[in-house]
């Protein structure tokens, strides 16, 4: 059963913030207050100090780019400034989301503040908020504020969309941009906000004691919350569904460390329940903090994770790392992982759901663990435990840890339909028993294991019984004995319209994932076909071609969503189909609503002028190394090459080389081509790892040739002909580089990187 103590502890936790949530009344009066507060209309650089209500308009007000200053600033006790549906809205119409800038309002420290129904958008973070105690966040509406252009492609991914929120000490996840950013903030509630299409909806660091419930955080590109050194918050009710990325089905899955719900860094004793958290790159990531990583100190311990559903994530449903927690009555359907759990210990995984996933319960160098009272239906892998047997060396965690995998606890767990029940390797001193399985191909696998006791394991059949999810709190069982009261007048956060459907129900495109309330065509495979099958997707309606360009052949000029619309091009790199919807209410990718019956015009397009790359790969050695020895260098690309190709595109991405006799570390190109373009305005665009630079008529004109992670570099292009060098080189690990020819103007954008 739970652990007594931990289950009063948690529960104690509990209790004390939901009653500190309740028990502000002197606080609560400046709210009564602020109803008969005055109306006032916004301007930029406004400082409120008392309660206003906001004359209900749209409001356009650039922000400064410095995020020392904001448009608005509310500084004070007792504050309540009250929207009443106002719009504050920073970017120009038209402009793309990698364009906006600033921060909408910033709140400095004060106590009980209250922001209500606002509506703000375009701005790089909406609502900034330091060193507040008390402050309540209600019924904003935060969506379509800063996200990064992102280069992944339907057949492969860029390394440059990857994400990275290991560090935070001196405000690195501001360059993120947020809907809410609540740094040092203490107490309050946030409830009933709604923002999606950004790339971060709310991140809280170094905040603690807040209620967040019934809020919807779904569609963005990066994280729906995080958490930064953050304890002892409440985290129930919450609609936190398709914050995703690197996914592409049937090429790639792969989250590019995208999640609903991220726990970062000595965050600790919080509670989270009944929100539904589907198809993020992760459900949940938790991970210790790169101080455990360099100390062996810490973690992000004593999490309760109850109740939730972490379905069809492409990476995994829950990741937890290096830390203590407890996952009771959660539910993983369709994920790659349903839980990766590496080095976690004295945690416990009761009464979870593990359907359909690649591996449901995976933990390596795991120690006194408790694995008890789950089911896994149809798992490849149902619980996989193993050990390394070098630890890794650059960093201290298993310098101050016994790492080795012992200590288990596998009990009353049912297993059916799984290739194997439970994969053990390099394990020691656990114990599995009582536990269920039926119609596995195998139900043990276990290799270099020892003192494992095994006592009434039953492999011969077993009938699942169903039960009843979402969880209720009538049952009396150890798994409940933890479950968290539900919040008085909470909406139930499951049964949304998309959250039930499967993975191929994620869409990423340049700007993130599709959230399905606008119409959109998109390759139903491979967008390389020569007669490209495009399928049509949104609410349903109808639909009718209304323009072409470029194109030969078309298979039907009207029909309805869900068809698909097969396109025969006569100029593969230049065409664009242009077709409007007609059918139910619609919501365009940056927000704009239409009725019911309104048109929707909306357009695929394919841009990539024809040319023939003529490629020369070397292996470069210390003698000619390209960063130390450019003269040599220079020598060895003019001589002879391992290996040469033509290909109309500059593409690669590997880890082991794709093209014969190139080696897989240390090896250069050098590609030409003639590039001719109508009269107009372009962009030459190159994503890089580890070096390359560009000659356009003989000038060097992009020259990033020291070592670098993924890199984008643009250059702006005339119409006509252009002579084309590319020189790249890479050092070791992966490999990438990628050439693209854009009509019209863009900047060197992308997800802000891992620093």
């Amino acid at each position: 059963m739970i652990n007594g103590r931990a289950r009063a502890f948690l529960l104690a936790i509990l209790l004390a913030i939901l009653l500190a949530a309740a028990a502000r009344p002197a606080a609560a009066q400046h709210r009564d207050g602020a109803q008969r507060a005055p109306a006032i209309e916004l301007r930029r650089g406004l400082v409120l100090t008392s309660s206003v209500r906001i004359v209900p308009k749209t409001y356009r007000l650039s922000a400064p780019v410095s995020s020392d200053s904001a448009v608005i600033v509310i500084r004070g006790d007792n504050i309540t400034v009250d929207f009443a549906g106002a719009t504050l809205s920073g970017s120009a119409p038209g402009a793309e989301p990698d364009e906006a800038h600033g921060i909408a309002i910033r709140v400095d420290s004060g106590r009980n503040v209250t922001i209500r129904n606002a509506k703000i958008r375009g701005y790089k973070i909406a609502i900034l908020a330091r060193g507040t105690r008390g402050l309540d966040l209600l019924d904003n509406d935060l969506s379509y504020n800063w996200k990064p252009r992102l280069y992944s492609l339907i057949e492969h991914e860029s390394l440059a969309d990857w994400l990275s929120h290991h560090h935070n000490e001196h405000g690195e996840w501001m360059r993120f941009g947020a809907a809410a950013y609540l740094s040092d903030v203490t107490g309050g509630e946030v409830r009933g906000n709604r923002a999606v299409q950004g790339m971060e909806g709310l991140m809280l660091v170094r905040s603690d004691s807040l209620r967040i419930w019934n809020n919807t955080f779904s569609f963005n590109s990066g994280v729906g919350i995080g958490l930064y050194r953050s304890s002892s918050n409440v985290i129930m009710h919450n609609r936190v569904d398709y914050d995703v990325r690197g996914y592409s089905h049937g090429f790639y899955a792969r989250g590019q460390d995208s999640a609903d719900l991220l726990i970062y860094e000595q965050s600790d004793r919080n509670i989270v329940a009944y929100n539904s958290m589907t198809h993020g790159g992760d459900g949940l990531f938790l991970w210790a903090g790169q101080s455990t990583m360099d100390t062996g100190l810490g973690g992000s311990n004593d999490n309760l994770i109850y109740g939730n559903d972490f379905s069809f994530a492409p990476a995994n449903g829950m990741e937890a790392t290096f830390s203590r927690n407890t996952f009771a009555r959660n539910r993983v359907v369709g994920a790659d992982y349903g839980m990766w759990a590496g080095y976690s210990f004295e945690s416990t995984m009761i009464g979870n759901e593990f359907t359909g996933d690649r591996v449901g319960i995976a933990v390596e160098h795991g120690q006194s663990n408790r694995i008890v009272g789950n089911r896994f239906d149809g798992d490849t892998t149902a619980i996989q435990l193993w050990a390394g047997t070098v630890a890794p060396s650059d960093w201290q965690y298993p310098r101050h840890h016994d790492t080795r995998s012992r200590g288990y606890a596998i009990e009353r767990n049912a297993i059916s339909g799984a290739r194997v029940g439970m994969r053990i390797t390099n394990t020691i001193e656990s114990t599995i028993a009582d536990n269920r399985t039926a119609r596995a191909d195998t139900t043990f696998v276990m290799k270099d294991t020892a003192q494992i006791t095994m006592r009434a394991n039953d492999t011969v059949g077993v009938a699942l019984s169903d039960r009843a999810w979402p969880p209720q709190r009538s049952s009396t069982s150890d798994r409940d004995r933890i479950a968290p009261p539900p919040i008085a007048g909470a909406r139930s956060a499951f049964g949304g319209a998309r959250a039930a459907l499967d993975r191929s129900a994620i869409i990423v495109n340049e700007w993130g994932p599709y959230d399905w309330r606008s119409p959109l065509l998109w390759p139903v495979d491979s967008s390389r076909a020569t007669t490209l099958a495009l399928r049509v997707l949104g609410p349903p309606g109808t639909w009718r071609v209304v323009g072409r360009r470029g194109i030969t052949s078309l298979n039907k000029t009207r029909g309805a969503v869900g068809d698909t619309l097969r396109v025969g091009p006569s100029d593969i790199g230049d065409w664009t189909v242009d077709l409007e919807y007609r059918g139910g209410a619609t919501v365009a990718p940056r927000g704009t609503r239409r009725h019911a019956g309104v048109p929707y015009r909306f357009t695929y397009k394919r841009f990539e002028p024809r040319t023939t790359w003529d490629v020369r790969f070397f292996a470069w050695s210390d003698s000619t190394d390209p960063r130390t020895k450019p003269a040599e260098f220079a020598a060895l690309v003019a001589g002879s090459p391992v290996a040469t190709q033509q290909t109309p595109r500059l593409d690669y991405l590997w880890y082991r080389p794709t093209v014969k006799n190139v080696p897989q570390s240390r090896f250069a190109l050098d590609a030409t081509a003639r590039l001719s373009l109508r009269p107009g305005i372009y962009t030459l665009r190159t994503i890089s790892d580890d070096a390359v630079r560009v000659w356009v008529d003989g000038t060097l004109a992009i020259d990033s040739w020291a070592p670098h992670e993924s890199l984008v570099d643009v250059v702006p292009l005339t119409g006509g002909t252009h002579d084309l060098r590319v020189q790249y080189y890479q050092v070791d690990g992966w490999t990438e580089l990628r050439l693209d020819i854009l009509a019209g103007r863009q900047h060197a954008g992308g997800s802000p990187g891992p620093h």
